[in-house]
């Protein structure tokens, strides 16, 4: 992954919560931690870094989260249900303002004709406003490519979120 030309776009989610005086907090299942080390490798973050939560295990979820045991069953872990849920308890677990989730398949298999390679749902927690919850279908150009996009999209979300 190629992490610098994303740094003119973490630059402007860091500088956001300076402005909105809010942390940002991430909960991550298939980027495993790949947003909120894109965040610290900037100077400063730590200012405006809450924590992240890398819960690519269901129980991770359940534990660090609070997602439901039976949305994880009813829904499965790749869904709108489940990306909400980690969004809103990563913001209760936590000290931050906004708070953005990420779960999906990043191949290269695991997929399914419903649920296919490059999915990702995305949930994003903002105090004081109703979590929301949307997804993307990346092309399936390998597992590399589909973590990279989700971390971008991940922080244009939580940029529009604070703007």
């Amino acid at each position: 992954m190629d992490a610098d030309d994303l740094k003119p776009l973490t630059e402007r989610v860091l500088k956001a919560c300076k402005h909105r005086k809010c942390l940002v907090a991430t909960a991550e299942s298939c980027t495993g931690g790949l947003i909120v080390a894109q965040m610290t490798q900037i100077p400063g973050a730590s200012s405006y870094v809450d924590r992240g939560f890398v819960t690519y295990s269901n129980d991770a979820k359940i534990e660090m989260l609070g997602v439901s045991p039976d949305t994880l069953e009813k829904y499965g872990a790749v869904s709108r249900e489940t990306a909400l849920e980690m969004a809103a308890g990563a913001l209760r677990h936590s000290h931050a303002g906004v708070a953005i989730a990420v779960t999906g398949i990043a191949g290269p298999d695991g997929g399914s004709k419903e649920k296919p390679v490059g999915l990702v749902w995305f949930g994003l927690a903002v105090s004081g406003r109703p979590t929301y919850a949307e997804h993307r279908i990346f092309e399936n150009k390998g597992r590399e490519f589909v973590q990279h996009e989700t971390v971008r999209h991940a922080l244009e979300m939580t940029l529009a979120a604070l703007e």
